[in-house]
């Protein structure tokens, strides 16, 4: 009987045992799957590039496309007018250093969002097309196209309408707004080239009647390099489908890196909002007062086309 009754006092202790045991379980499953959720936060934090971690880095690295005068090689040293104005604006945000990577214009991008560099430092202009697959930062630099032709320019080419009718042979950087021009107009067959240089050799060469690209950069190639026989037209605006083009480059930011790309839009303002220290940074590579953006110019008006 005594048993009897041991057995019946130490039945609703098991169960007690048994629900405590329950009770943990539970409790550890929740802060496994709290873990779990902060460790997916961590991940998705990581995964964006931070102002916070390239200050403890120390350095910023960029992509360039050698396009002179927004970023190039210069004997081993990476300079430029775009270079010159992330070094500038990285400085003030506490990250004192500046890698270059050189890319090809068509891989600026793709290699931004393989993780292969930071951003984007080459004057890129703001299109739709490449706002579905970057961020860009306000509008930084305005500028127009310029031809470069044989001295003389034999087919009196004035502009990108003027190279369709002649049936001249034109040159475009791959990924490049002209080339997007020449697309659009349907001019016939042109001639993609890696960069700059290969667009410049292949007039010098004989090889194509012209190689459009932005003015500021065909005249201080021009500027800049003894015995170059050519000559670059007067600057235009391209008009495209009766539409004057409005292009302004900007800094290119992957996507996610949102918090990265505000913290430098609020720096680089304070340099576009100021023309004397515009000119400071950028004018000894041959940008001038007519390449600052109208501060009413928007980047998603540019992405949306408007």
């Amino acid at each position: 009987m005594l048993i009897q009754n041991d057995f019946h006092q130490a039945t609703p202790l098991r169960r007690r045992r048994r629900r405590g045991r329950a009770a943990v379980a539970a409790a550890a499953a929740v802060l496994l799957a709290a873990t779990a959720l902060t460790a997916c936060t961590k991940t998705d934090s990581a995964d964006s590039t931070t102002i916070e971690g390239l200050r403890d880095k120390g350095t910023v690295t960029v992509a360039y496309a050698n396009e002179a005068p927004y970023s190039f090689d210069d004997h081993g040293n990476v300079t430029g007018g775009t270079i010159s104005l992330h070094r500038e604006v990285f400085k003030r945000l506490g990250v004192p250093n500046l890698e270059g990577v050189k890319t090809d214009w068509g891989g600026l991008i793709p290699g931004l969002n393989a993780k292969r560099y930071d951003l984007v430092s080459a004057g890129m202009s703001i299109t739709p097309e490449r706002c579905k697959q970057a961020a860009f930062s306000v509008p930084e630099i305005n500028y127009t196209t310029a031809l470069m032709v044989k001295p003389g320019n034999p087919m009196q080419l004035t502009d990108m309408d003027s190279i369709k009718r002649t049936g001249a042979k034109m040159a475009a950087m791959t990924g490049a707004i002209e080339a997007d021009y020449a697309r659009e107009l349907d001019i016939p067959n042109p001639v993609l080239v890696k960069d700059q240089q290969s667009g410049i050799d292949a007039v010098n060469s004989g090889r194509v009647d012209v190689f459009a690209l932005t003015a500021v950069s065909l005249n201080y190639a021009k500027n800049h390099t003894p015995g170059l026989n050519v000559e670059v037209t007067k600057p235009f605006i391209a008009v495209i489908n009766g539409k004057p083009q409005n292009p302004a480059g900007a800094t290119v930011f992957r996507k996610q890196d949102t918090a990265l790309r505000d913290a430098y839009n609020a720096e680089v303002k304070k340099i576009l909002s100021n023309k004397a220290e515009y000119l400071r940074i950028l004018g000894p590579y041959g940008f001038t007062e007519e390449n600052i953006p109208d501060p009413s110019l928007t980047t998603e008006q540019l992405c949306n086309a408007e």
